[in-house]
């Protein structure tokens, strides 16, 4: 009768979810706070951005819609999630001094950036383009040679584009802006000849415009960019939590879904490079 009891209670003691005292790090801290602080860009469609009823929403808030049920799952507990905008400046900042919990939006992942922050599985895979107005035919002419390339300070975009610049020995000067709302609104005062980002950045500020024929997104990408997800670095529990949504997700195939739902329709299809991360990521469990 022991023995039986014994073995009861081991089940319920693994079948639990963790208590406050065996979490750690940001876990603990979600626990006892009743709450998850996602960082995003309010001004990144589609990955994130400001919806019609001013809540955050786009391909990445909802794959963090679904870390958050998952967090519930492991502490056992019902948690608020409270959306914390942040720029590309500060969104690393912001997660080293306690601001926010994860970053969620249009991150690259890369080497450098490991130094300050932890990465989760890679979310989205795109490249950076260019953009510029329609009825500028100055790119026809001559290309960017002596024209004005605008791009958001602190992004990666901004190293490739500087590196592209250089290698091609191109006449056209960079000027950097502190967000993609300031650039747009640049480039349509035409203070600036095209506005440089990410690809799927730029196809998602296009769909969202009320006069997207206004602008031209180049089909061409001059850069690899890896999305990802930012936690704090050493918390590889909570990290853990984010990359096992991750990769159910694409075990499953239920982001092919999150993709058409905010990507498909602009895009006509998915990209050949999404589905061989959508493979890569479908770690067994």
């Amino acid at each position: 009768m022991k023995g039986k009891l014994a073995i009861i209670l081991l089940i319920v003691f693994f079948a639990s979810p963790l208590s406050a005292q065996e979490l750690t790090g940001t876990l603990q801290q979600i626990k006892k706070s009743g709450q998850i602080r996602i960082g995003y860009r309010a001004s990144q469609p589609p990955m994130s951005f400001l919806g019609k009823d001013g809540n955050p929403t786009g391909y990445s808030i909802d794959l963090c819609k679904d870390i958050v049920a998952e967090v519930e799952t492991t502490i056992g507990a019902d948690i608020k999630a409270e959306y914390v905008p942040v720029t590309a400046k500060g969104r690393f900042e912001a997660l080293r001094d306690n601001k926010i919990d994860i970053l969620c939006g249009s991150t690259t992942k890369t080497l450098s950036r490991s130094e300050l922050v932890d990465f989760t599985q890679l979310t989205f895979v795109t490249g950076a383009s260019l953009m510029t107005l329609r009825d500028d035919k100055a790119r026809d002419s001559g290309g960017f040679a002596g024209k004005k390339i605008g791009v958001v300070k602190g992004t990666t975009t901004a190293v490739e584009l500087k590196k592209l610049i250089q290698e091609t020995s191109t006449d056209a000067k960079i000027v950097l802006f502190n967000s993609t709302k300031e650039s747009i609104d640049a480039l349509r005062k035409k203070k600036i000849d095209a506005f440089s980002s990410d690809q799927i950045v730029l196809i998602g500020i296009v769909s969202n415009a009320p006069n997207p024929m206004t602008f031209v997104i180049d089909p061409n990408v001059f850069s690899f960019e890896p999305f990802a997800f930012a936690v704090r670095r050493n918390d590889s529990d909570f990290r853990l939590v984010a990359d096992r949504v991750i990769s159910d997700l694409c075990r499953s195939k239920k982001i092919l879904a999150i993709y058409k739902k905010w990507i498909g329709d602009v895009t006509g299809g998915r990209l050949p490079i999404f589905d061989a991360m959508v493979q890569l990521n479908a770690t067994p469990k």
